[in-house]
């Protein structure tokens, strides 16, 4: 049995989504009920959850002149109080409270409205209520959208510190061919940082925007921060408990050291990184050594862009490989003056540093 205390499960639009396109409300009181029973053992959940959508369509048909943006936009917006409401029900018979939590992707964009969002989380988990998360599909417009519901989960599993992630979707794991294929085989471990392009075919779930190339890439990035990814099939029966006791076939990535909160965050900044800063082969060295090491003047060649204190800026090596992403303890103006200079205070201290897993 695993001890996993605290837990986010990701539950995709194809396990609560029948073939017609409409919502599966049977499997939802299922997995409900297989959420309260991790409760009961006195374990945290956080729930992502997809299916807003398939619940709006049960509803409301969209008028045949609105374009495809505005008619998602309609049913996500009606789906999204069907799809608490089924689950608010759901929880009730166990006696136990859930809550809305709806974010886009300008949430995890800077500390300030990271931290409000952590003390969300911590505050409703503190009294034992079980956060039920989507992507605000309403207001998110392409180019804000996360690639979808895995990399959102991902996101809140790092950010809550989580033992575990369960990405429940509609095949049992990931594949060494194509899963239909009678001859492909079922991966059941795989080893942080291990290289997944060569099994994962792009093919896309029926109804959910993220295939298994978006699952393995997350799931790879969230088990280098010492959080266990779990893939599952999630209309498998007592698939939680089949997961938890080990008993029901799927594929785990294994994590690997826990790395702290704020390495965490940073981890995730990648898209809003101000400055670059190349180094040189010793300061690369260093940096990737067994020692922890800062970033300090004396290895950088060159800054490109601009940045202040606190920002967080891009580290790459003279050929232009990312080596990681950091917080600037000054900015690029001073920086510059202090390009290979010995003796002087680091530009990127060690604790606000994340390496980025290519490197290693």
């Amino acid at each position: 049995e695993l001890s996993y205390q605290k837990l986010v499960i990701k539950i995709g639009s194809n396990v609560l989504t029948r073939g017609d396109g409409l919502p599966d409300q049977e499997r939802l009181v299922k997995l409900s009920n297989e959420i309260a029973q991790l409760k009961k053992q006195g374990r945290q959940v956080v729930l992502v959850s997809s299916g807003a959508v398939a619940a709006g369509k049960s509803l409301i048909k969209p008028g045949s002149k609105i374009d495809v943006v505005s008619a998602r936009q309609l049913l996500a917006s009606v789906g999204q109080v069907k799809l608490l409401n089924n689950y608010s029900e759901a929880f009730k018979t166990h006696g136990l409270v859930c809550s809305q939590v709806l974010v886009t992707k300008d949430d995890f964009r800077d500390k300030m409205h990271y931290r409000n969002m952590l003390n969300c989380f911590d505050v409703l988990l503190q009294h034992d209520i079980i956060p039920i998360v989507n992507e605000n599909d309403v207001i998110s417009i392409t180019e804000l959208m996360f690639t979808d519901n895995d990399e959102l989960a991902g996101l809140i599993a790092s950010m809550i510190r989580a033992d575990a992630l369960f990405i429940l979707s509609n095949v049992a794991g990931l594949f060494d061919g194509d899963p239909s294929a009678e001859q492909s085989k079922l991966i059941e471990e795989v080893d942080a940082g291990a290289d997944l392009s060569a099994f994962i075919t792009a093919k896309k779930s029926n109804f959910g925007r993220g295939g298994m190339l978006t699952k393995c890439n997350m799931a790879g990035k969230i088990s280098q921060m010492g959080i266990s990814v779990h893939i599952a099939n999630g209309t498998t029966d007592g698939i939680v408990a089949g997961i938890m006791n080990g008993k029901v076939r799927h594929t785990r990535f294994l994590p690997r050291k826990a790395i702290s909160g704020t390495k965490g965050w940073i981890a995730h900044t990648d898209k809003y990184t101000k400055g670059v800063v190349r180094i040189n082969a010793g300061a690369k060295t260093a940096l990737m050594g067994q020692r922890a090491s800062s970033l300090l003047p004396i290895g950088i060649m060159e800054i490109e862009g601009a940045f202040e204190k606190d920002d967080v800026i891009k580290i790459i090596d003279d050929q232009g490989n990312l080596v990681g992403l950091g917080i600037a303890r000054y900015g690029s103006g001073k920086a510059g003056e202090l390009i290979g200079r010995k003796n002087q205070r680091p530009l990127v201290h060690y604790d606000y540093l994340y390496l980025s897993q290519e490197s290693h």
